[in-house]
């Protein structure tokens, strides 16, 4: 159940086998709704425990909901039928609202109801890991101050971005930890708002706070993996493997042969099927030659693991799942 050795396992092998961030078309097997799903721990459980059983994913992955922790901070959450979780609003827009800010206990939100699904799908999924969902510090930040002005605030009140940032890691890592105890082997970390920053920035106000939480984490039975789909991310490569994740996952907005080639051979990578142009919404014959054409790149690199670029959507089709994976094994 080690997440870390699975993963270099999988690399290193002739055959290819993958770790896409594969839960909400669950949804469409148990004729739940996305709304239904993320607010009961029993749904998601069985949502990762279908996953798991169908389909050869390395580990089972739970529900990539980025709003679950802004919400246990206060921010408003819109829920709809069909579509993920969307934070609404500006909780914070200011030094003195950040001061104010408090870090919330996991009986905020739904965050236990987050954790109460991990520890029932560890007791049914035996044959493979499971990976706990969970935001990054500045992304956590973004969904605070709203993902707009933050950019704003980080040239003009870089101090007050800092206090919401240092409150952010606080909670993340209890909610990780928490997750942890609950028998989760590893932590899919999604970070994608730093990837829209320059080098320069993402060292300031992204790098070091998830150094903080894999430091507090991570350990040799326990991984976190960093996810960052933004479109700057081949600028900050450097910056991003300083960082001390166990894997490194990538989004479909960037050439991931080029992040091979940059990579350094001791650093797993993930990525980047396009989760929406071609899992959600190609055909199965066009994700066949997506998927052929990124092994045809990156296959030759044994520290690259072949991955959705980001979250699949709920409504992707379950023969475009199916054909990645047929592709895969072909």
């Amino acid at each position: 159940m080690n997440i870390r050795e699975l993963l270099w396992a999988a690399a290193r092998s002739e055959e290819q086998r993958a770790l896409p961030i594969l839960s909400f078309p669950a949804a469409q097997k148990m004729n739940v709704t996305v709304e239904q799903l993320v607010k009961d721990a029993e749904l998601m459980a069985q949502a990762m425990e279908i996953v798991s059983k169908e389909t050869p994913t390395l580990a089972s992955v739970s529900l990539m909901d980025l709003s679950v922790e802004a919400e246990a901070f206060g921010a408003s959450v819109r829920f709809t039928a069909d579509e993920v979780p969307a934070v609404v609003g500006q909780l914070v827009s200011d030094e003195d609202e950040a001061e104010a800010l408090e870090v919330p206990s996991l009986e905020k939100g739904r965050a236990l109801t987050c954790v109460e699904a991990v520890r029932l799908a560890k007791t049914r999924i035996t044959d493979k890991p499971v990976l706990a969902g969970m935001i990054g510090p500045y992304s956590l930040a973004g969904r605070l101050m709203d993902v707009t002005e933050i950019m704003y605030i980080c040239f003009d009140e870089p101090e007050t971005v800092h206090i919401v940032l240092d409150k952010a890691t606080q909670y993340l890592i209890q909610y990780g930890q928490a997750m942890k105890d609950a028998g989760a082997d590893g932590i899919m970390m999604a970070e994608p708002l730093a990837g829209i920053l320059s080098p320069d920035m993402a060292e300031e106000f992204s790098v070091p706070y998830v150094k903080r939480i894999v430091e507090a984490l991570q350990d040799e039975n326990f991984s976190v993996l960093y996810h960052n789909c933004g479109n700057s991310v081949l600028s900050m490569l450097e910056t991003i493997f300083s960082q001390g994740a166990a894997a490194y996952h990538f989004g479909n907005a960037i050439d991931m042969e080029k992040v091979m080639q940059a990579a350094p051979a001791d650093v797993l990578c993930m990525g980047n099927i396009d989760p929406a142009g071609q899992l959600a919404n190609g055909t199965p014959e066009t994700v066949t030659a997506a998927t052929k054409e990124l092994l045809a790149k990156c296959g030759c690199y044994k520290n690259f693991v072949p991955s959705s670029g980001c979250d699949i959507p709920a409504h992707a089709k379950w023969e475009n799942l199916n054909a990645f994976f047929r592709a895969l094994e072909n």
